[in-house]
This record gives structure tokens, C-alpha cells and sequence, in this order.
């Protein structure tokens, strides 16, 4: 048993996974736990984020520690979950149901929120007045982080860059169909199985995003131009960003992050699209990884009940 005193627990709600972490007041990890998510079953989700949340409290010797989730969607002004690619929760009172089963208050947060606010708080953006962090994975999601502050919007929508179209649209952007009703959404391109779908429907070979990222270091012709293809959509659609926020940092999550090329190779692209009025600035938004890695979503969500978002 390990004697703790003060935590914060955060669980972060996957297509795949749930995480728990525990954190102490300086943001030191002191638990940390991953299981399956149940897949499509919305009462088991409930019952492992308890079970994970229980077990931390009991190894840490914890009485009622805080709370916080992060989702892959957001809750509607009525308290039910909307726009989540793990479709169960949708429709459903998560906040509601989770603070009924663990008798205490919870607090939610859209799991790209969660990532910006971690790294706003003490990772990649940490010292930056304006932080925009994007999870590219299994869906494309993007946090917002202004001041200290997660930006959440009066619809709880601020930051979900992933459900516009794709910009400065070429012959070639075909408008693929997604999850979210509407066709051509920057998820539908960016995504690892967009990349996955995209490298297929050219090269006529089925391979994953880390395949073809490995294979393309390895120098096939064929991976090497789908990840050019990639990093030019990525570099348009970040670039739609900075004309809109301006932000020091863009910090990139989720699996598709650990590709190192996009740090020096989307930078040097998306000048192209970032407003300027035709004069030759330097575009001084820094393009970067989050310091967290995998774990950064789970800390943000830790921190939802930081004095930091105490405005959100």
C-alpha cells in the first residue's frame, strides 16, 4: 500500500482503452492503470471507470479523491453526451450516471480539452498564452487552451476542428463519408484509418499508419507519397487554425503524432495557406509533440479540477 495523501484522479474514456492515473499536487504520477474498453456496452463503461477509480483510491489510501474523465465527446447543455465516435455514450447522462455510482461529483471533459490542458499546464505548451492541441488517432479532436483556461464554448463545441471540411479543398479531396452524418471532415483525412484508407485506394495495398510510416522511413516510393499527401492535408488544415487562433503552440497527440517528419515537413507547408496579406512573414506558430505522450489526455483530465480551469 502506498500512503497518499492528496491526488487527483483523472480516467480517460477510449475506443480501445481506459486509463487511470493518479497525480499529486506537484503533477507527479503515483498510479496509473490501463484496461479494455468495453466495446459498444454503455452500463460496463460506467462500471470499469468506477472499478478503476476504486482501485486507485484503494491503493493509495485515498477517501473520496477527485474525479475527472476525459471523452471523446461533449456533454449538451442537458447533461447528455453528444458527438462522441464511441457511439454507446452518446445520448447518454455520463456526468450524471458516473456521479451516481461513485457518490460524488465528477467532472467531464472532451478528451482533446484534456490533452490541451495538460500540456498547457506543465508539457509542450507550458508558457504559452494560447494553445491549440490536436489528437490525431483513431478520430481527429482538438483542444483549445487560452490563458491557463480550457476554451469549452457556449454549445461545448470550441475546438472540434475535426468536423469541418477540409480546406483549400483539392480535385483529389474526394469527400469520404463520416461517422458525424457529413461527408469531407478533416477527420476523414487525417485520421490514422483515413491514412490507412488513403495509402489502400492509391497504392492498392492494406496497411496500417505505422506500417506505412515505417516503410516510408524505409524508402518505399508508394508510402513515402502517401505520407506527403498526408502531411500537405495536415499542414492546410492547421494553417485554417492559425488564421483563426493565431496560437504559440500546436501540439500534437494520439498515434500519428510519433511520426517525426510532420514537425519539420508541415511547418514548411503550411505557410502557403496562413494569411500574411502577401507579405513574407515567418509563420512563428511552433508545431510540436506532446511532452505527455500517451499519458496526456489521462493528466488533463486529473487537472479538470485545478483552480486552472476554474473558469472554463
Amino acid at each position: 500500500m502506498i500512503a497518499q495523501t492528496d491526488a487527483s484522479i483523472g480516467v480517460d474514456v477510449g475506443g480501445t482503452k481506459l486509463e487511470a492515473i493518479a497525480l499529486d499536487t506537484e503533477g507527479r504520477e503515483r498510479w496509473r492503470r490501463r484496461v479494455p474498453t468495453p466495446q459498444g456496452d454503455y452500463l460496463a463503461t460506467i462500471d470499469a471507470v468506477c472499478a478503476l477509480v476504486r482501485a486507485a483510491e484503494a491503493d493509495l489510501q485515498l477517501h473520496n479523491a477527485t474525479v475527472g474523465v476525459g471523452t471523446p465527446g461533449t456533454l449538451t447543455p442537458d447533461g447528455l453526451m453528444k458527438n462522441a465516435n464511441s457511439v454507446c455514450l452518446n445520448g447518454k447522462p455520463l456526468l450524471r450516471d458516473l456521479e451516481a455510482a461513485l457518490g460524488r461529483a465528477v467532472r467531464i471533459g472532451n478528451d482533446a480539452n484534456c490533452l490541451a490542458l495538460s500540456e498547457a499546464t506543465d508539457g509542450a505548451g507550458a508558457g504559452a498564452s494560447v494553445v491549440f492541441a490536436v489528437i490525431l488517432g483513431t478520430g481527429v479532436g482538438g483542444g483549445i487552451v487560452v490563458d491557463g483556461h480550457v476554451l469549452v464554448g457556449a454549445n461545448g463545441l470550441a475546438g472540434e476542428w475535426g468536423h469541418n471540411p477540409l480546406p483549400w479543398a483539392s480535385v483529389e479531396d474526394t469527400r469520404p463519408a463520416c461517422y458525424c452524418g457529413k461527408h469531407g471532415c478533416i477527420e476523414t483525412w487525417l485520421s490514422g484509418p483515413a491514412l490507412a484508407r488513403d495509402h489502400r485506394t492509391t497504392a492498392g495495398v492494406d496497411l496500417t499508419a505505422e506500417q506505412i510510416g515505417k516503410q516510408a522511413a524505409a524508402g518505399d516510393a508508394a508510402c513515402e507519397a502517401t505520407l506527403a499527401r498526408y502531411e500537405e492535408r495536415l499542414a492546410r488544415a492547421l494553417a485554417h487554425v492559425i488564421n483563426l487562433l493565431d496560437p504559440q503552440v500546436i501540439v500534437l497527440g494520439g498515434g500519428l503524432s510519433k511520426l517525426d517528419r510532420l514537425y519539420g515537413n508541415v511547418p514548411r507547408l503550411w505557410g502557403a495557406h496562413v494569411f500574411s496579406g502577401g507579405a513574407k512573414d515567418t509563420v512563428r506558430t511552433r508545431l510540436v509533440r506532446s511532452r505527455h505522450g500517451d499519458a496526456s489526455g489521462v493528466r488533463g483530465a486529473a487537472w479538470l479540477w485545478s483552480m486552472r480551469t476554474a473558469s472554463a
